[in-house]
């Protein structure tokens, strides 16, 4: 286990100063780095209404938790609250597992590598924290779990460090939310490794609301075992200076799926380089992406990557896009890569304005021109996720809604 640690720390050393593969760089020296801080179990009373008003906006209820099967709590660097609700999930803080579970080793680093960039460095050599979800064998959440990572300081480095198993058989629906104190400049951080074992199923929700001044570089891996699912879902509509992620789904066993669903704006002033990769590499594995984007202004990269080498396995990519007013940048990347005979890829991408002929139809139907905009705005953005369990659907949507004030 030492060697291990060693080894991992080693690593992180050396990956210090890489850049990134894609996205802008962050000078990470500009900002003051924080090594985790030991978790609190403090209630939920003693949180501000501040920051559970900034929760609520993501779809994370603090003050009401009766529909929740855990929740988890972290602001900055330190964890404050960890409680699961529900016989056989388990919630608590990364530390805390590493401490109960001698097996957490064979866990921490292994579906992202520590040296991955600067970022995966940084969060490593800063001992970050975060949260441990768990569903047991057979186990499946009556409501979803929830996470808010909250980020308070100013001109501060977040590091977060999420590790998620989802045993043999289980379901395990997950929301996390993601804020920042109003117009603080800071980064954030944030590694999350997902395990889904046969037959397990995940649905992983996240909302970002951040500030204009804060950027973002999360590093996230799913590995997926034989009748596994994996599904992400991403929200973010709200202004962010940057950010860049390109999240990455193994597909390791026999009809493993994975679905990435994405819905993204780009306010004037952010720059937002994202996308899903999928690996399928064995039989019957599959994939969907969807992302649904709009710039009001700012810049969009859209990137998507499938890769399949073996028998039937089968992909497909949509991203279509939206320039709303005269300035906007999207720039849409589908890619699929087949490796064998056998396999079933396929892509498309789009990238316009709102039809006017569209407008004009409404328009004669009694709506206004800013009514008939925001009408087919709405539809554009509304993605149909096939498997979602109706609640978490609903908060998805209730997020997608709240957020509509920013573009009309």
């Amino acid at each position: 286990m030492l060697e291990e640690i060693k080894s991992c720390r080693e690593k992180a050393i050396s990956a210090r100063d890489k850049k990134a593969a894609s996205g802008d760089d962050v000078d990470l020296d500009k900002y003051e780095s924080h090594a985790a801080q030991a978790p609190q179990n403090n209630t939920i009373a003693s949180i501000s209404s501040d920051i559970k008003q900034a929760a609520l906006s993501t779809g994370v209820m603090l003050d009401d938790q009766s529909q929740r099967s855990g929740t988890f709590v972290q602001i900055d660097n330190r964890p404050m609250h960890s409680a699961a609700a529900q016989e056989g999930i388990e919630v608590m803080a990364t530390s805390e597992a590493l401490a109960k579970y001698a097996w957490m080793k064979d866990y921490l680093w292994k579906a992202v590598d520590v040296d991955t960039d600067k970022f995966t460095a940084h969060t490593e050599l800063n001992q970050a924290d975060g949260y441990f979800m768990r569903a047991l064998p057979g186990v499946k959440t009556t409501y979803p779990v929830q996470a808010c990572l909250y980020m308070s300081r100013s001109r501060a480095v977040q590091d977060v460090h999420n590790i998620i198993i989802a045993e043999e058989g289980s379901e395990l629906h997950i929301i996390t939310g993601c804020s920042a104190a109003e117009r603080e400049p800071g980064v954030h951080l944030g590694i999350s490794e997902f395990f889904i074992k046969r037959g397990a199923k995940v649905t992983f929700t996240m909302i970002h609301s951040w500030s204009p001044d804060v950027e973002v570089r999360p590093r996230t891996c799913a590995i997926i075992e034989q009748d596994g699912l994996f599904m992400s879902n991403y929200v973010i509509m709200r202004p962010v200076r940057s950010l860049q992620s390109n999240p990455t789904a193994y597909c390791v066993g026999k009809n493993a799926t994975v679905r990435f669903n994405s819905v993204i704006v780009a306010t004037p002033g952010s720059k937002i380089d994202i996308g899903s990769r999928a690996i399928l590499s064995a039989k019957g594995a599959k994939t969907e992406m969807i992302a649904r984007t709009i710039s009001t202004g700012g810049e969009i990269i859209s990137r998507g990557y499938i890769e399949a080498s073996e028998l039937e396995t089968k992909g497909h990519l949509e991203c279509r896009g939206l320039i709303l007013g005269e300035q906007g940048i999207i720039h849409a990347i589908p890619e699929i890569k087949g490796c064998r005979a056998g396999v079933d890829l396929s892509h498309e991408a789009a990238v316009g304005k709102i039809a006017e002929e569209e407008v004009e139809y409404l328009m004669a139907r009694g709506l206004s021109r800013d009514e008939a905009t925001a009408a087919i705005i709405r539809g554009f953005l509304k993605v149909d996720i096939q498997g979602l369990p109706p609640m978490l659907n609903a908060e998805m949507q209730k997020a997608v809604k709240q957020s509509e004030a920013d573009l009309f």
